[in-house]
């Protein structure tokens, strides 16, 4: 499955994951640790266990150091 995945405020990258893949797989596969972001569907919130079913999500880092 592919998956456009938008971090807030700073890229957009396409995405190929299983379809076993969970949001915090796809969260790993853009590099960051899922504990520190939240991944948003259509501007909800998704648990990070639950199974991508979304062709676009967007990636919200909570904390950015500086």
């Amino acid at each position: 499955m592919n998956v456009t995945v938008e971090v807030v405020g700073e890229d957009t990258r396409e995405v190929t994951v299983d379809e076993t893949a969970t949001y915090a797989d796809l969260v790993e596969a853009v590099d960051y640790n899922p504990q520190a972001v939240s991944v948003l569907v259509d501007g909800s919130p998704v648990p990070d266990d639950q199974p991508v079913e979304a062709a676009h999500v967007k990636v919200l880092r909570l904390i950015k150091g500086g």
